[in-house]
């Protein structure tokens, strides 16, 4: 019986532990100084998008230059867009209205060719703040986001970051399923949260935190609501809103810089030999 328990208690450890993520490097492979690239960053095949606050513009992928801009203006109804998914001929933007209380958060769309705002849809109090949305496996992926920073007036923490939660959303826009991070994840947000989410050509989610220049590679876990950490990919970004470019021949991620003494960038990284089986767990 004592054997049969330790052999079950064994089983159980090797069904629960994670070991340690693996670790590989990008390859920086351009650079734009772009100053609207302050929240995040989205990408289709000709162009990309940089995100601030209340602001999207759209430029040539090869050169940087500006072509096109969408400006909802401050104190707008648009107060806080974290990032761009640029999906079936639409760009798709996380809106919140971080910092003020309560939280309330909505998706925003555009047409990226006119950069016409074209459609809204609202979850109100519901989680958290939205920060990033993304469409995978006949499902749209959303990150509802809570924080430790205090702000104003306020003794408590802006929601509290362990209650950030991944959700797995219908074509609605409806709750369908929802995890938390690993801690050791989570730490790394500081006072922060989960600042960008896309899905990978390897077919596993990866997220940012606020601050990190790096990524996190995830999987679904076996049983229970914890995600599990199973890779980190160095880039050249400060955290925040990055996107995946689907059209590029090889594994490509735009990401972002905020720097206010030098200016904000977006970065090109090129992750050499990625694939399904780079996380080996």
């Amino acid at each position: 019986m004592r054997t049969l328990l330790l052999s079950m208690g064994l089983a159980a450890m090797a069904f629960t532990a994670a070991a340690d993520p693996d670790r590989i490097e990008s390859r920086l492979a351009a650079e734009f100084d772009i100053p609207a690239a302050n929240q995040g960053v989205g990408v289709d095949g000709d162009y990309f998008y940089a995100v601030n606050n209340h602001t999207i513009t759209k430029h040539d992928k090869q050169t940087g230059a500006e072509v096109a801009r969408w400006d909802g203006g401050k104190g707008g109804a648009i107060r806080h867009l974290d990032g761009a998914a640029l999906i079936e001929g639409k760009l798709y933007g996380a809106q919140s209205n971080y910092p003020e209380w309560p939280m309330t958060s909505s998706i925003e769309v555009w047409n990226p060719e006119t950069m016409e705002h074209v459609d809204s849809y609202s979850f109100g109090i519901n989680y958290g703040s939205l920060t990033w949305l993304d469409r995978h496996d006949d499902a749209w992926w959303a990150t509802f986001a809570n924080y430790n920073r205090v702000f104003g007036r306020s003794a408590e923490a802006y929601g509290n970051k362990y209650n950030t939660m991944l959700v797995k959303l219908d074509d609605d826009f409806r709750f369908v399923e929802g995890w938390v991070f690993p801690e050791a994840i989570i730490d790394t947000f500081g006072d922060m949260s989960n600042s960008g989410g896309s899905w990978g050509p390897d077919g596993t989610l990866y997220i940012t935190g606020h601050d990190e220049p790096e990524i996190y590679a995830l999987r679904f876990p076996e049983a229970g609501s914890e995600m599990v950490w199973v890779g980190t990919i160095g880039l050249t970004n400060t955290g925040q809103g990055f996107a995946w470019d689907r059209t590029a021949d090889l594994p490509t991620v735009y990401a972002i810089i905020r720097d206010k003494k030098n200016g904000n960038k977006v970065t090109v990284n090129v992750v050499e030999g990625l694939n399904a089986a780079s996380w080996n767990q």
